[in-house]
């Protein structure tokens, strides 16, 4: 971006073409050709490179970063102490497999992991590449320690795509469509959405009983208790519409594990590394899970996924798990910049900008109708668009063109669920800049409203 300089980057967004531009057209044309079209672009957004919560494109259009990657660069775009962290790491070796050998990264990571992770220690972690294989390796460690065989997830859940993952993912019919048979022994309850409330209560009267489907229903008519393995949840539900489940439901979540001996596994790949304001969401709420899933905003940008466990869990023996790729040296380095960032300064921005930034989408419901619901916690706010606030119809079309809307006046968000937006900016947004995404989709959902 530094052809840009330092007033435009902060005076985005500021767009110089039609969009997509040329250069994005023809790109886009060539991926068309030889990419996968199973993956899911909402918008002809072609990237040339990031700085901060901003995005220029290969046309040299600016984009106020509201995406942050699917709340993957939590540092923002090419934070430069990551980066310099990255190319040291990238002098001396790039690869060795710490499935195989040693290496002093990976053991300095996992004694960083040991001192942010929501549980009691001490702690041991298994190193991966993505979301999904932390959900796996946490799904296997379940079974492998407790013996048992079976898995409760939840309606709405997004855990991954693999076949494990997938098998507990409630999210959206395609992504399973076609790809049966699932994992036997999946098992899936109601989540606690306040605001379209499973057993029909209000959340001034909720006492999570959409959890009492878990004990008067399944394992009741389906399985045992003694046999489940593990309860998989999203302390937030991230692809299920940014749903932020009242206290009470994570808490009694937790006493009916432990009440059967089961395991509860927090989902934290894309509410966790200070995205809410807090370490791991699970910590708005006093309940330390068994095992947590890491990823996305681990490492700023480079792959990784770790499940973490207290070392009486992790206790599997040589060969039973591993990774070839997991815990690259190079994604390790980033990943410790990345806690020390986080521990800083941008946690703590999280929580006060992101603040700033809810009340003040919440501001949008005074003047928009068809935003029914505005939750969040830190930078991880849902909007939840309705036809009618009454019937709370769902706005799916609307969305739609409220995510595209805001692309062509160059605020980049994304859908979530099957009505609402997500906003999951870099965690080094500034105030300024969150006025000027709310002052956006102010006139974004002014122009889908006519």
């Amino acid at each position: 971006m530094s052809d840009v300089g330092a007033a435009s980057r902060a005076a985005a967004p500021h767009l110089k073409t039609s969009l997509p531009g040329p250069k994005a057209k023809a790109i886009i044309e060539r991926d068309g050709r030889v990419v996968s079209p199973s993956y899911t672009r909402d918008y002809p957004l072609v990237i040339a490179r990031g700085e901060g919560a901003t995005v220029e494109d290969v046309d040299g259009n600016l984009f106020l970063d509201c995406t942050a990657g699917i709340a993957v660069t939590a540092t923002g775009h090419s934070h430069p102490e990551v980066v310099s962290a990255i190319i040291e790491q990238a002098r001396k070796f790039l690869h060795m497999s710490g499935t195989d050998f040693y290496y002093e990264l990976q053991a300095r990571l996992g004694e960083e992991l040991s001192a942010i992770a929501p549980m009691k220690g001490p702690h041991r972690s298994f190193f991966g590449n993505s979301g999904t294989e932390a959900v796996e390796a946490a799904l296997k460690l379940a079974k492998y320690y407790t013996k048992r065989h079976n898995i409760i997830a939840f309606l709405g859940a997004f855990h991954g795509r693999s076949m494990g993952s997938l098998s507990a993912t409630a999210s959206k019919v395609t992504q399973r469509k076609g790809f049966a048979p699932f994992v036997p022994g999946t098992y899936h309850a109601p989540f606690a959405d306040c605001y379209r409330c499973p057993v029909n209560l209000t959340p001034d009267s909720c006492a999570a009983e959409c959890l009492d489907f878990i004990e008067h229903q399944l394992f009741v008519h389906l399985v045992s208790p003694d046999e489940v393995a593990a309860v998989l949840v999203e302390p937030i539900q991230g692809e299920g519409g940014y749903i932020v489940p009242p206290d009470v439901f994570l808490q009694r979540l937790r006493a009916l594990t432990s009440k059967h001996g089961i395991l509860l596994i927090a989902d934290e790949v894309q509410s966790g590394m200070g995205r809410t304001g807090k370490m791991f969401a699970i910590e708005h709420v006093g309940v330390e899970p068994d095992i947590v899933a890491i990823a996305k905003g681990i490492a700023s940008g480079l792959p990784l996924g770790i499940a973490t466990a207290p070392a009486t869990v992790m206790s599997w023996p040589p060969g039973t798990h591993a990774s070839t790729f997991g815990g690259n040296p190079v994604a390790c380095a980033a990943a410790l910049t990345t806690i020390r960032l986080l521990r800083d300064s941008l946690m703590k921005n999280a929580e006060t900008v992101g603040a700033h930034m809810l009340a003040g989408t919440k501001a949008l419901m005074e003047k928009h109708p068809i935003v029914g619901d505005v939750r969040g916690r830190g930078l991880m706010i849902g909007i939840e668009l309705v036809r009618d606030r009454g019937t709370k119809e769902r706005a799916t079309t609307e969305r739609n063109a409220l995510v595209q809307e805001c692309f062509r006046r160059g605020l980049l968000v994304l859908g979530a669920g099957r009505n609402a937006i997500r906003l999951s900016p870099p965690l080094v947004l500034t105030t300024k800049q969150a006025d000027t995404a709310i002052e956006i989709l102010d006139r974004a959902l002014a122009a889908i409203g006519q």
